[in-house]
C-alpha cells in the first residue's frame, strides 16, 4: 500500500512489493487496519510465489485475490458507519466506488523493463518482435494482442504486393479486378485459419492451450438482493434474469437502434455536403475546388471517430447497468453492442455509396479518405497524445528517472509515486477494434481500392512501435491476463470475411465488363453472382473443416500429455491400493 509503504514485512524480512493499493489521504486507521487484517487472513490460506512463476502471474495472483475478498460478518466498513456491508459483498469494489481506494496497480521492474524495452522497440529494425519476453512480463493476454497484431501485418505483405500495380497503372478493368477479389476472398479465409494454427502454438509454448475455464466468480460491480448460491453453499447477491433481459429489450436494444439512426442521419448529411462541393467543383474546375472535394470526406471521418468514442462510453454503461453477473458475460454483450454500432458507423457509407448511388469513382475516394483520415486520428490519439500528456504530467520526474537510470534506482516510494500519476491501460479491447475495422476497409472493398493493404502495412508497422512505446513509458503495467486465443475476436473476423464474400461478389457482378455478358436479362445475372457468391462461401467453409485449428505435432504432444496424466493417476491409485491393503 501505498500508505505507510514499508519494504519489510511485521518479522523483519524484506520483500519485493509487487503490487500498490494507493488509499485516499484522509482514510480512517480503522479502516485501513481492517483492510490490512482481511488481506493477511487471505493470505494464510495460500502460500507465497517464488521463481517457478514469472512476475506478471504473481501479480495475476495478487489482484486475483483481492477481487475475491469478501466481506464476512461485518455491518460496515470500520470507520465509515453509513458504508454498508453484508456477508459476501466485494470489500475491495465497495471501498473503491466510494474513494477510500484509489487506484491498484502492479509496479514496473526497472532492470526488467529497460531489457524490454532495448528488444523489442528502441532498435528500428526488420524482425519478429520478442513475444516470450513480453508474455513473461505482461501476461498472454497482451503477448496473444502483438502476435497477432504482428502475424496480421505479415499477411497484409502478400496482398500489398498485388495492389501496388492495380494502382500505379489504374487498371479499370474489372475483369483484372475480378482476379483480385477473388484472391483476397481467398486470402481472408487462409490467413485467419493459419492464426489459429499460431495462436494454439503460442498458447501450448506458454501453458494456457489446455488450461481449464476457471471457475467464475461474480464481477466486483454486480449487485443484487442476499441470497444462497447452491453452487457455492454462500450467501451472495442475485438478480432476476428477467430483469436483465428487461432492461437489454427495453432499453438497451432501442438505445443501440437510436444511435444507428444517428449515425444513418450524419451520413446523409455527409452526402448533401459531397454533392454541394462536387457541384462547384462542376462550376468552375481549379485546383482549390479539386482540393474541396476531399472536405466532405475528411469531416465526415472524423464525426465518424467522435460518434464511436462517444458511443463506446455510452455502450459501457449501458452493459454495467444491465448488471451482468459473470465478466465473460459482460465482455460478450459490450464487444457485440460495440461492433454492430462500430461497423454500421464506418461502413453504412460505402455500402450506400457501392449499393445504391453505384458511383465506384466516388467509392475509391472515400474509402481512401476514411482509412487516411481514421489512421492519423487514431496515430494522434493513442500515440502522441498519450506519450505529450504523459511527458508534461511528469517532466520532473521524467528527467529524475532517465538521470537515476544512468547511475542507480529510484528509491521504491519515489516509483510509486511516479507510477501512480502514469495514464492507466484499459486493455486490449479498443487495440483488436482498430485491427478488426482495418480488416473491413481491406476486405470489404478491395476490388475497388487494391492500394488499402499497403496503407494498413504501414499503419500497423507504426502501431507496433507506438505500442510498445506506451507500455513501456506512458503506461502503468497492467495485470496480466491467462489467454489461450483472442477470443471473441476471432469470431468477429471470421464474421467479416463472410460478409466480405458477399460485398466483393455484388462489386464485380455491378461492374460494367461482367453486366456485358447479360445485355438483356438482369435475372441471369443475379443468379450467376449469387451461384458464385454461394461457390465461394462454400469454399471458404471448406477451407475452415480442411485446416485444423491446432497442428498435429502440438495434438500429438496433448494427447501424450494427457495419457502420462491419466498413466500417472493409475499408479498413483494402485499405490494407494496397496498401502491400504497392506495395512
Amino acid at each position: 500500500m501505498q500508505k505507510g509503504l514499508s519494504v519489510s514485512d511485521s518479522d523483519g524480512s524484506t520483500f519485493a512489493p509487487l503490487v500498490v493499493l494507493e488509499l485516499a489521504p484522509n482514510t480512517k486507521e480503522e479502516a485501513v487496519e481492517w483492510l490490512l487484517k482481511r488481506i493477511r487472513d487471505k493470505q494464510q490460506d495460500g502460500g507465497d510465489g517464488d521463481s517457478f512463476l514469472s512476475m506478471a502471474e504473481c501479480q495475476y495472483i495478487i489482484k486475483h485475490e483481492l477481487d475475491t475478498l469478501r466481506a464476512k460478518g461485518e455491518a460496515h466498513v470500520p470507520g465509515y458507519p453509513k458504508m454498508k456491508l453484508y456477508p459476501g459483498k466485494s470489500v475491495i469494489r465497495r471501498i473503491q466506488s466510494k474513494g477510500i481506494l484509489v487506484q491498484i496497480f502492479p509496479l514496473h521492474e526497472n532492470e526488467e523493463l529497460k531489457r524490454l524495452s532495448f528488444s523489442w522497440y528502441k532498435q528500428f529494425k526488420l524482425s519478429f518482435q520478442p513475444l516470450d519476453d513480453i508474455r513473461h512480463y505482461f501476461g498472454e493476454g497482451l503477448a496473444l494482442y502483438f502476435a497477432f497484431l504482428e502475424y496480421f501485418t505479415f499477411a497484409l505483405i502478400p496482398m500489398a504486393i498485388i495492389g501496388i500495380p492495380y494502382y500505379l497503372f489504374d487498371w479499370e478493368d474489372y475483369d483484372k479486378y475480378t482476379v483480385f477479389a477473388g484472391f483476397n476472398l481467398v486470402w481472408c479465409t487462409v490467413i485467419l485459419e493459419l492464426w489459429k494454427r499460431l495462436s494454439a502454438s503460442l498458447a501450448y509454448r506458454w501453458g494456457t492451450l489446455s488450461r481449464k475455464k476457471a471457475f467464475e466468480e461474480p464481477r466486483p460491480g454486480f449487485h443484487g438482493i442476499l441470497g444462497f448460491n447452491p453452487v457455492t453453499g454462500r450467501e451472495e447477491p442475485l438478480y432476476p434474469n428477467f430483469k436483465r433481459q428487461l432492461r437489454i429489450y427495453l432499453v438497451s436494444v432501442p438505445f443501440v437502434l437510436l444511435c444507428l439512426y444517428l449515425s444513418l442521419y450524419v451520413m446523409m448529411i455527409y452526402f448533401e455536403m459531397e454533392g454541394w462541393v462536387l457541384m462547384i467543383h462542376d462550376e468552375e474546375p481549379t485546383f482549390w475546388t479539386g482540393v474541396l472535394l476531399f472536405i466532405p470526406s475528411v469531416i465526415y471521418a472524423v464525426v465518424i471517430e467522435i460518434m464511436n468514442l462517444i458511443y463506446r462510453y455510452a455502450a459501457e454503461y449501458l452493459t454495467n447497468w444491465e448488471n451482468h453477473r459473470l465478466e465473460s458475460t459482460f465482455q460478450n454483450h459490450l464487444v457485440l453492442k460495440v461492433l454492430v454500432f462500430n461497423f454500421f458507423n464506418c461502413f453504412a457509407s460505402l455500402f450506400y455509396i457501392a449499393f445504391v448511388m453505384q458511383d465506384m469513382g466516388l467509392l475509391r475516394q472515400s474509402l481512401a479518405t476514411l482509412l487516411i483520415t481514421s489512421q492519423i486520428l487514431n496515430q494522434i490519439m493513442e500515440a502522441f497524445l498519450p506519450y505529450w500528456l504523459q511527458r508534461r504530467r511528469n517532466k520532473k520526474a521524467h528527467r529524475r528517472v532517465i538521470k537515476t537510470l544512468a547511475d542507480k534506482e529510484l528509491p521504491l516510494s519515489d516509483q510509486v509515486k511516479l507510477e501512480a500519476d502514469m495514464s492507466t491501460y484499459l486493455g486490449t479491447f479498443d487495440d483488436y477494434l482498430e485491427l478488426f475495422l482495418l480488416f473491413g476497409y481491406v476486405s470489404l472493398f478491395s476490388c475497388v481500392y487494391p492500394l488499402a493493404a499497403v496503407l494498413v502495412v504501414l499503419n500497423n508497422v507504426t502501431e507496433m512501435y507506438s505500442d510498445a512505446l506506451k507500455m513501456c513509458k506512458v503506461f502503468k503495467r497492467p495485470f496480466s491476463e491467462p489467454a489461450a486465443d483472442v477470443g471473441v475476436w476471432q469470431l468477429a473476423f471470421e464474421a467479416m470475411s463472410v460478409i466480405a464474400v458477399v460485398t466483393n461478389c455484388a462489386l464485380i457482378g455491378m461492374s460494367p465488363q461482367v453486366k456485358s455478358y447479360f445485355p438483356e436479362s438482369d435475372t441471369q445475372l443475379i443468379m450467376w453472382v449469387v451461384a458464385g457468391e454461394h461457390l465461394l462461401l462454400a469454399v471458404k467453409f471448406i477451407l475452415t473443416f480442411v485446416i485444423p485449428d491446432i497442428p498435429k505435432n502440438i495434438q500429438i504432444k496433448l494427447s501424450r500429455l494427457e495419457f502420462e496424466s491419466l498413466e500417472a493417476l493409475k499408479k498413483r491409485v494402485s499405490t494407494a491400493s496397496l498401502a491400504f491393503n497392506g495395512y
